[in-house]
């Protein structure tokens, strides 16, 4: 499948080793701003936007091989040869399946609760209710809705995703920058049976403990084929609720001595 160049948000130390940092549904590359800025020092951290979300092509199709194919190009048009993958819920199982199609492009891997497997009823409820974004008159009111949603979640950092990833459609209301078909079929995706980390990719899978993505059975099939698994005390959106535990725990796994 062909990939296409996506748009790349880049943050961190031009000399760092390179991360590249893929999103959730719902979401965009400024989401790892703060993660990359506080707690990723010496790390020169690319952040994709998704097919189908922020600024990059919302053409179809989305599915996670897609997904994959632009993941690459986008790899090959920023000059990474390798380079540590982490990916969020959706962007997790996005990295997994990059790392099982082409393990030689990584040196390591991590999960943050990642949505693999999902129950198929699940998944169609949350496919069918993506098909029906809000909108809303004004910033502030969109500002209010995403507290409402999220109230677990600081809101540092939440002028910039007012500013970066809100866009006011022909009609006057204001949208989020995604295409809701493209989130829709997201939730199918992660409803695929669940596949492993290959065997020759070091991973880290980190399970919200105040969340339910991370099926039980699937951390333990993980844990017996060899992945390191920890948790932190947070709600789903970890890197946004904790995240200096978060960023403790990658950077503590990407610093590990034994790998070039």
């Amino acid at each position: 499948m062909t990939g296409e160049m996506l748009h790349v948000r880049t943050f961190g130390d031009v000399t760092g080793s390179p991360v590249v940092a893929v999103h959730g549904v719902y979401g965009y590359g400024g989401r790892w701003r703060g993660l990359a800025a506080e707690h990723l020092a010496g790390f020169r951290v690319h952040a994709p936007d998704l097919r189908g979300q922020g600024r990059s092509s919302w053409s179809p199709p989305w599915t996670l091989e897609q997904h994959v194919a632009d993941l690459v190009a986008t790899m090959d048009g920023l000059g990474l040869r390798r380079a540590d993958l982490l990916g969020f819920s959706f962007g997790a199982a996005v990295s997994l399946h990059l790392a099982r199609h082409a393990p030689e492009r990584l040196r390591r891997l991590v999960l943050l609760d990642p949505a693999i497997g999902l129950g198929t009823e699940a998944a169609a409820r949350s496919s069918e209710k993506a098909l029906a974004a809000p909108s809303f008159l004004d910033p502030a009111e969109a500002r209010a809705a995403y507290a409402k949603s999220w109230p677990s979640v600081p809101r540092s950092g939440l002028d910039e995703e007012i500013a970066d990833y809100l866009v006011r459609g022909e009609d006057g209301r204001w949208r989020w920058r995604f295409e809701p078909e493209s989130i829709a079929a997201a939730y199918t995706e992660m409803a695929r049976p669940p596949v492993l980390p290959p065997s020759g990719v070091p991973t880290l899978l980190v399970r919200a403990a105040r969340s339910d993505v991370v099926n039980p059975e699937y951390l333990a099939a993980c844990r017996a084929a060899g992945v390191e698994a920890t948790e932190v005390d947070s709600g789903h959106q970890l890197l946004l609720e904790r995240p200096a535990e978060t960023g403790a725990l990658v950077r503590e796994f990407l610093d590990a001595p034994g790998l070039l």
